[in-house]
């Protein structure tokens, strides 16, 4: 939990109420994306490293000897990979062993898409492109937490809709990042849109996320849910008035309205 606190402040906060088990699982997932995370954006590694890496990983998840196998990854890297992603190991074991399989699951497909992002250069020209980035590392984060909400206690809930919520959640940081990403040579907007046509993709797959909620169940899920989707609304708001980031209070005060 210190090293989920330290790494999103956003997060840190909707899994820390979770139900015993499911925040467990969740913040394994959390934490072993962020892993990943770390290596697709880091300064220093070359891009062949990077995608050595992540295939490195992607195989690992789908051993029966994870630990061991990342251990032996990551161990040569150490000096220069951040703490999040050395301890990789450590936050595959905090998975519940029931729900490890879905987790592990995720982490493989998002290593080898991640890589294969790396390969290509991030190169997004069209929509279609944008909906494939933004489904590899965050579209998949909805579907696998559908997933998990199924296997803690039953909740159903749809898809498509779990997959615009992650969407949605991503396209604000593409919003938020526009300056940061093209200083290091990355373009995530597709041919000729600007801020306005990102703000309606980001707001379309928002709509679809608060649908997405509107259907789930009283329970740990909806509880979870609503706070990031809450700032994110808030955070778009603010963007198109010419902000950026939330400050502290604001996120706060959100934070109570929703949770009650």
């Amino acid at each position: 939990m210190t090293m989920l606190k330290k790494t999103s402040r956003t997060f840190y906060i909707p899994i820390s109420c979770l139900d015993l088990g499911l925040r467990e699982a969740v913040t394994s997932a959390y934490l072993c994306m962020r892993a990943i995370d770390e290596i697709e954006d880091h300064d220093e590694l070359t891009d062949q490293l990077k995608v050595e890496l992540l295939l490195g990983i992607h195989e690992a998840f789908q051993s029966p000897h994870i630990i061991e196998a990342t251990q032996k990854l990551l161990s040569p890297y150490g000096a220069v990979l951040p703490a999040v992603t050395k301890q990789l190991d450590e936050w595959a074991l905090l998975c519940p062993s029931s729900g490890a399989p879905i987790v592990y699951h995720y982490i493989a497909m998002m290593s080898l898409q991640m890589a294969d992002w790396v390969q290509n250069g991030w190169n997004i020209h069209t929509e279609e492109d944008l909906d494939h980035y933004t489904y590899s590392v965050a579209g998949m984060v909805g579907e696998m937490l559908s997933e998990l909400w199924l296997w803690h206690d039953g909740t159903q809930s749809d898809l498509t809709k779990a997959i615009a919520f992650g969407r949605g959640l991503q396209a604000v940081n593409i919003l938020r990042n526009r300056v940061e990403d093209l200083k290091r040579g990355v373009d995530f907007f597709p041919d000729g849109w600007g801020f306005k046509e990102m703000q309606q993709y980001t707001r379309r797959n928002l709509q679809l996320a608060d649908s997405y909620i509107a259907d789930l169940k009283e329970g740990p899920a909806l509880k979870f849910c609503k706070i990031p989707l809450a700032l994110a609304h808030a955070t778009v708001n603010l963007i198109a008035v010419g902000g950026n980031k939330l400050t502290r209070d604001a996120v706060l005060k959100i934070v109570s309205r929703v949770t009650g």
